[in-house]
């Protein structure tokens, strides 16, 4: 399949007002997933949130089924929640950690799951070790290997760093995870919607994912994805009426399914917006968006590479549509902040991010433009032209 850049642009509206490059920070959603999401919102305001969910209920339980079509997977085993964030600490709070454990991780670890590796390590005494690189800048496989032992209770990466193009090798990450019996957790926030994730390819055990990045879903959704060979392992952090059943004055039942890791209130309307955009990235075909972001991506690294002054960080041996850069003597934030008012959307990445990576390469405040395939090379240019600009100025 290839992509009919013009037909998804007309099915989405934000084309015809901005040049859109965050989409790793949160995507232009196309046409049918704002009409489900305001659909269902006009829904409850005529009948009432119940009643609403009783009419849209095939919608809503189709969430299910199309995450599980997206990953690989089966719909049991298929949680949705407010975000990625929450997603992922569901599951990784819900590891018995003690004294002495380790956890394995990657350089270039995301903030928000390096803080909660610190808090589980200063509660429990685990010791937190990030793999390190390999010469393309990704996690080395062999290092991983190395450092595997009967202390290692839970490897834990991220697929797709926040501040560049790298690609982790995840599949081959599973790999060392399976051959040792080591729990294995994929943070997939920035991978899923634009390059194929297979679970049981990849050897996850747990993954999240966020529904507003390249999925093009509603902001404030998510989902997690846990391998039935270990629900039976994890119980959530907490806890409701959703999760879990009230059998008898003291004692419940945990469900035996990923609904163990929900929670009874969900905003149904975001729900449906999730399922529907998923579904529409499947219309796609998600090797055709990914064959598009590529290309699109390695244009721009080459075009930016062409600029005086402008320095492209990314780093690995897979890129992806997210591409991070300086530009000599222009402030990050400046840059970003002249490019908005051009209706040119890109974001920052700080160095706190990925505070380990940023150390390591002594990295500022870092530009990241980050592609979709409803983007065209003339848009590209457009921003190219732009940082051209910028720098002669």
């Amino acid at each position: 399949m290839t992509i009919d850049v013009e037909r998804a642009r007309r099915e989405t509206p934000g084309c015809d007002h901005v040049t859109h490059l965050n989409n790793a920070g949160s995507a232009l959603p196309p046409q049918p997933v704002l009409d489900a999401v305001v659909g269902h919102l006009e829904l409850e305001a005529l009948t009432g949130g119940y009643e609403a969910h009783e009419q849209n209920e095939a919608a809503i339980e189709r969430f299910y089924g199309a995450a599980a079509e997206l990953l690989g997977a089966r719909p049991e085993e298929i949680a949705f929640s407010s975000s990625a964030t929450r997603a992922w600490d569901m599951a990784f709070y819900a590891f018995p950690f003690e004294s002495g454990d380790r956890i394995l991780t990657a350089v270039a670890e995301y903030i928000s799951n390096y803080i909660a590796y610190l808090q589980i390590a200063e509660r429990t005494g685990v010791e937190v070790v990030a793999v390190p690189n390999d010469e393309h800048g990704q996690v080395s496989v062999d290092a991983l290997r190395e450092l595997v032992d009967e202390r290692v209770k839970l490897i834990a990466i991220t697929h797709v760093p926040t501040n560049g193009g790298l690609v982790n090798p995840a599949a081959e990450i599973g790999a060392v995870a399976r051959e040792a019996g080591i729990p294995y957790l994929l943070d997939a926030c920035q991978s899923v919607g634009q390059l194929p994730v297979d679970v049981a390819e990849i050897g996850c055990d747990v993954l999240s994912v966020t529904g507003r990045k390249y999925l093009r879903g509603p902001r404030g959704t998510g989902l997690l994805y846990v391998s039935s060979t270990l629900l039976e392992r994890l119980e959530p952090p907490f806890l409701d009426m959703r999760a879990a059943d009230w059998v008898e004055p003291d004692r419940y039942e945990l469900r035996p399914d990923a609904l163990r890791f929900e929670e009874w209130e969900q905003s149904y309307a975001t729900k449906i917006g999730l399922a529907t955009a998923i579904d529409y990235a499947l219309g796609w075909g998600v090797d055709a968006i990914w064959e598009r972001v590529v290309a699109l991506g390695d244009n721009l690294r080459a075009r930016l590479g062409e600029v005086e002054g402008v320095t492209v960080r990314d780093l690995g041996a897979v890129r992806c549509g997210i591409v991070t850069f300086t530009l000599d003597g222009v402030e990050a934030s400046e840059l970003k902040d002249r490019l908005a008012r051009e209706r040119i959307n890109v974001t920052v990445s700080p160095p706190s991010s990925t505070l380990l990576d940023s150390t390591a390469r002594s990295l500022p405040e870092l530009v990241r433009a980050s592609v979709h395939y409803y983007n065209t090379d003339e848009e590209i240019d457009r921003l190219v032209d732009h940082v051209s600009f910028t720098n002669a100025a």
